[in-house]
C-alpha cells in the first residue's frame, strides 16, 4: 500500500451529531441522513468467489447489503432475501449488481417463520443450481428501558429471526452444500458487553456465538466452515427504526472512533470467511467494532 492509499479511519466517513430521525422497524437506508456506505462506490472485487453461488438474508441495507455487495463483485451469484417492507433498498441492491453483470434475485420474506425459511433455500437451489454459502445477517431489534415492558411477542419476534432462523436456515442448506462450502452468522458485541436497553437482542447476539462455535464442530468432518461476525455500532437502518431521534443523532459518539462503523467496512471480512482463502478458519468470530471491547 502506498502513502496515498492509507486513509485515517477517524476521519473517514462523517462523525455525530447527525440530523434527528425517525423510522418505524424495519427502516430503510434511503431514508437516512447521512445515507449509509455499503462499498457502493468504494469495494472493488478480484475475483476471489467466480462462481459462488450464495443466500444472504437482511441484503436489503446495513451490513447484509454491504455483504451482498462485496461478494458479488468477487463473483458470487445471490439470493437476496428482505423484508417486503424493504423492498425499495433491496431493488437498489439488485439493479447495482445486475447491472455489473452478476445474477441477484429477490426472495422477500420473514425469516421468523420456519417454513419460508425452508422455501427461501429450496427456492436458491432452485434458481442458483446449488448453494456454496449462506451469510445470515437480518436481525430484529427493539429498546426497552425496564424489563417489565417487554412483551412475550417482542421477545419472540427477535429471538425467531435472531436465532430460530440460524437453525431453521442451516437445517434446510447443509444438505446442499458440499465440502468447502460456508456458513457466515452475525453477532454483535451486545452479546458479550450488553446495553440494559436492548436485554433480548443483546441475549440473542449471545446465543448467535454459541450457535456458531457448536455448529462449525458439529460441520468440521463435512468440510463446512461456520464462522461469524461481530459488530460494534454500525449506521444502519435498525438505528433510527429502532431508537429515539435524539438517541439516533448521536450514535456512535462515544466509540473510540467518535463515530460508528459504516456498513461498507465490514464487507470484506463476509468475502474472506466465504471464500477459499480461510480454509482452516472455523468457529471464528470476528470483532469489527473500531477499538470498542468485545471481552
Amino acid at each position: 500500500m502506498s502513502q496515498l492509499d492509507k486513509k485515517d479511519p477517524i476521519s473517514l466517513y462523517p462523525a455525530p451529531p447527525y440530523p434527528t430521525q425517525d423510522q418505524s422497524l424495519p427502516g430503510l437506508a434511503s431514508a437516512m441522513d447521512p445515507k449509509p456506505d455499503h462499498g457502493e462506490q468504494s469495494y472493488v472485487g478480484s475475483g476471489r468467489l467466480k462462481g459462488f453461488r450464495g443466500i444472504v438474508t437482511g441484503a436489503d441495507s446495513g451490513i447484509g447489503r454491504a455483504a451482498a455487495i462485496a461478494l458479488s463483485r468477487e463473483g458470487a451469484d445471490l439470493v437476496l432475501n428482505y423484508l417486503p417492507d424493504e423492498q425499495p433498498d433491496a431493488e437498489e441492491v439488485r439493479d447495482l449488481l445486475e447491472g455489473e453483470g452478476r445474477r441477484a434475485i429477490l426472495v422477500p420474506g420473514d425469516i421468523s417463520s420456519e417454513q419460508f425459511c425452508h422455501d427461501l433455500v429450496e427456492r436458491a437451489v432452485a434458481e442458483l443450481g446449488g448453494l456454496d454459502t449462506l451469510v445470515m445477517v437480518a436481525a430484529h431489534q427493539e429498546v426497552h428501558q425496564d424489563i417489565l415492558e417487554m412483551t412475550t411477542e417482542s421477545i419472540d419476534e427477535t429471538f425467531k429471526t435472531n436465532v430460530y432462523s440460524l437453525f431453521w436456515l442451516s437445517q434446510a442448506v447443509i444438505p446442499h452444500l458440499e465440502p468447502g462450502s460456508s456458513i457466515v452468522t452475525t453477532g454483535s458485541i451486545q452479546g458479550n458487553t450488553p446495553s440494559p436497553d436492548k436485554l433480548d437482542y443483546a441475549t440473542s447476539k449471545g446465543a448467535i456465538g454459541t450457535f456458531t462455535a457448536g455448529l462449525a464442530q458439529q460441520l468440521a468432518k463435512k468440510g463446512i466452515r461456520v464462522n461469524s461476525i461481530a459488530p460494534g455500532p454500525i449506521w444502519t437502518p435498525l438505528q433510527p427504526a429502532s431508537s429515539d431521534p435524539e438517541t439516533v443523532s448521536h450514535f456512535g459518539e462515544d466509540s473510540p472512533y467518535g463515530r460508528p462503523g459504516q456498513p461498507a467496512e465490514l464487507g470484506a471480512a463476509y468475502v474472506h470467511l466465504v471464500s477459499p482463502e480461510s480454509s482452516y478458519t472455523s468457529g471464528t468470530t470476528i470483532t469489527i467494532a473500531g477499538a470498542t471491547p468485545n471481552y
